[in-house]
């Protein structure tokens, strides 16, 4: 019974969307002139004093706001696969009593024009921060999500899928993503790793200017959930260098476990491996049976496995 809701279901749609959250401009902290907080509330107090029930999304943190109440932060980062790693973290630490937050943007930047099997490596550890910090952490969109393979086609590197007029391609972090999503739970499990090697990364540009040490990160990345209807466990193990890890995982409790698992594992022989559009399926999942008890081990000659 309005213009637009008529037009909507004059386009074959009559339902209403559910529209649950709006956001307010698109990365603020660009503008330097201090503007955004005072703008921000007045489209929040109008909103909500409407539409109490929509999620207001803000562009900039909490701090940049100045005491502005947000219900949600969108937080963007492009990084390389390292900055993933040094970053597997941070949301560990966050507030628990702030806004909630939205990764509005993100993306591990390497290769062109689709993403390299090292840029899977470093969604994969960022998304096992994601994915154990979700009660905070409450949705994510990964960018870009489309190339054109033609030469000149191309205005922005490290892609999700390439396409030309033909044929399209996956490149390896969308193999990683669909890895995450397809075997995932409703409850977070708690787990606690041990003895887990490190490696030093190169030093990062901040660390020369600020004369720090290079970093030291986990080889190994790691996080599960439970389907708590089904009982189902769902263990990401993500190993970021070329070396056969064995993993040792004991269950604690009164758990029941049974004789085997699905593995599903993403590998390749060289972190700058990917896929093209001629050779599609170069990097691809590749699914088996493992055998598994209460307390077992798993050796890991792969990149990135989930089970």
């Amino acid at each position: 019974d309005t213009k637009w809701g008529a037009q909507r279901a004059k386009d074959g749609h009559p339902a209403p969307f559910k529209l649950q959250y709006v956001e307010i401009g698109n990365e603020d902290f660009f503008d330097r002139s201090g503007s955004y907080p005072g703008r921000f509330k007045q489209f929040y107090d109008d909103i909500k004093a409407k539409y109490h029930q929509l999620g207001i999304i803000s562009t900039v943190d909490e701090k940049s706001l100045r005491r502005v109440k947000a219900d949600i932060i969108d937080e963007h980062y492009y990084r390389d696969a390292a900055s993933m790693y040094r970053n597997a973290f941070q949301y560990d630490s966050y507030n628990r009593k702030g806004p909630k937050i939205f990764g509005g943007e993100w993306a591990t930047r390497e290769g062109s024009p689709t993403t390299n099997m090292n840029a899977a490596l470093g969604d994969a550890a960022w998304m096992t921060c994601m994915e154990r910090n979700s009660d905070i952490l409450i949705m994510a969109s990964y960018a870009p999500m489309f190339v054109n393979v033609n030469k000149g086609g191309m205005q922005w590197e490290s892609d999700l899928i390439g396409y030309n007029a033909l044929n399209s391609y996956r490149a390896p972090s969308y193999y990683a993503q669909s890895m995450f999503g397809n075997y995932l739970g409703d409850k977070v499990v708690p787990v606690a790793g041990e003895n887990i090697p490190k490696f030093e990364l190169p030093q990062s540009k901040e660390e020369k200017q600020r004369g720090m040490n290079p970093s030291s990160v986990p080889e190994i990345y790691y996080v599960a959930t439970k389907n708590s209807k089904t009982g189902m466990v769902y263990l990401k193990v993500v190993n970021v260098v070329g070396t056969p890890q064995k993993v040792s995982i004991a269950f604690e409790g009164d758990v029941k476990i049974a004789s085997k698992a699905l593995k599903v594992e993403l590998k390749s022989a060289k972190p700058s491996d990917t896929n093209t559009i001629d050779n599609p399926k170069n990097i691809i999942p590749v699914k088996s049976n493992i055998k598994i008890s209460k307390n077992f081990e798993y050796h890991s000659d792969l990149y990135i496995g989930t089970s």
